[in-house]
C-alpha cells in the first residue's frame, strides 16, 4: 500500500456556528453542506468532494490540553505563492480577532501559525519560489523569524 495524498481532516468543534464561520469566513473555505442527521459541517477547497469536516461535540467537551502532548499539531493550509498574499491572509485574520501564536521563516516555506476557536493550532503558509525541497540543507535550515 502506499498513501497517494491526505484527503481530509475531521475536527470536534465546541460550537459549529461559530467553528463554521471561522473555517468560511475567516480562512474562506467553500462551505458544502450540513447533514441533516448531525451537528456537523463539510467544506472543501476545490480539490476534492471535501477536505475539512467539523463535528459539533457541544461546549462541556474538554479542550485541548495545552504545552507538550501526543496528538495534532498543527495542521498546513497553503495560502498562496507570494509573501503579499501571506500578508493579505494575516490582514484577514488578525482583522477577525483570531490568535496570531508564531511567524516563521523556514526557508522553503514562509508561515503564519494562529488558533481556530477551539484552539486547533492552523499553519497558514506559502512554498518560497526558488527553493529546492530536495535539498536537505534547505529543509532543515534552523526557524527565523519571519518579518512580512
Amino acid at each position: 500500500m502506499a498513501v497517494k495524498e491526505l484527503g481530509h481532516l475531521v475536527l470536534y468543534v465546541r460550537d459549529l456556528d461559530r467553528s463554521e464561520a471561522f473555517y468560511r469566513d475567516v480562512l474562506g473555505w467553500h462551505e458544502l453542506t450540513r447533514p441533516s442527521t448531525m451537528r456537523a459541517a463539510a467544506f472543501s477547497s476545490g480539490r476534492t468532494h471535501h477536505e475539512l469536516l467539523l463535528i459539533e461535540v457541544g461546549s462541556d467537551a474538554q479542550p485541548i490540553p495545552a504545552g507538550r502532548r501526543v496528538g495534532l499539531y498543527h495542521f498546513g493550509l497553503r495560502v498562496g505563492d507570494t509573501d503579499d498574499e501571506l500578508r493579505e491572509a494575516l490582514a484577514r485574520v488578525q482583522a477577525s480577532g483570531a490568535e496570531v501564536v508564531g511567524a516563521s521563516d523556514h526557508t522553503v516555506t514562509h508561515s503564519l501559525y494562529l488558533l481556530d476557536p477551539d484552539g486547533n493550532e492552523i499553519e497558514l503558509y506559502i512554498d518560497v519560489p526558488g527553493t529546492d525541497w530536495d535539498d536537505p540543507a534547505a529543509v532543515l535550515a534552523p526557524v527565523k523569524p519571519l518579518r512580512l
